[in-house]
C-alpha cells in the first residue's frame, strides 16, 4: 500500500492524470465547438461571393444583349416592310408608265371626256340633303355646328 500511495503522489503519475484531463477538456471543446461550427466553410463563402460577383457583373451586358436582339429583329422587320412598299411603288410607277392606265385615271378621278364624249356626274340624294341641311347651319353659332358633327361622326361609326 506504501508503494501505490508513492505511485499517487510520484510525479509521473500526476503527469499522466493531468495530461489525461487536460486531453478530455480539449476532446470536449472540440466537440462543442464542431456542433456550433456551420456548415458555411470559408471556400464556400468565397465560392459565393465570386458567384454573385458574377451575376452581377453579367446582368447589365446580357440585359443590353437581349435589348440589342429585340431592337435588331424590329429593324429587320421595318426593312421587309420597306422593300414591300419599295415594290409596291415601282409596280405603280411601271403602270403609270403606261398611257392607257394613266389615261383611264385621269378620266376616273378628274372626270375628263375625251372630245365627243358626254359627261355625267350622278348625285347622291342622300348627300344633296345633307348638303340643304348644312345651308341652315349658317345661322347658328359655330360651337352648335361643331357639336352637331361630332354627333353625326359617332352615329356613322354605329
Amino acid at each position: 500500500m506504501a508503494a501505490k500511495d508513492r505511485d499517487r503522489f510520484s510525479t509521473a503519475t500526476r503527469l499522466r492524470l493531468l495530461g489525461e484531463q487536460t486531453a478530455a477538456r480539449v476532446y470536449r471543446s472540440q466537440t462543442r465547438r464542431q456542433a456550433r461550427r456551420s456548415r458555411l466553410t470559408g471556400r464556400a463563402a468565397l465560392l459565393a461571393l465570386v458567384l454573385c460577383t458574377m451575376v452581377v457583373a453579367l446582368a447589365y451586358p446580357m440585359r443590353q444583349y437581349v435589348s440589342q436582339r429585340a431592337e435588331i429583329s424590329d429593324l429587320e422587320r421595318q426593312q421587309r416592310q420597306a422593300r414591300e412598299r419599295v415594290e409596291q411603288l415601282r409596280d405603280l410607277k411601271a403602270r403609270w408608265q403606261d398611257d392607257a392606265y394613266a389615261q383611264a385615271q385621269i378620266r376616273q378621278r378628274l372626270h375628263y371626256v375625251l372630245p365627243g364624249e358626254t359627261g355625267y356626274v350622278v348625285i347622291d340624294p342622300d348627300a344633296a340633303k345633307q348638303a340643304r341641311a348644312d345651308q341652315g347651319a349658317a345661322h347658328r353659332p359655330w360651337y352648335a355646328n361643331v357639336w352637331d358633327g361630332v354627333d353625326r361622326s359617332d352615329a356613322a361609326d354605329q
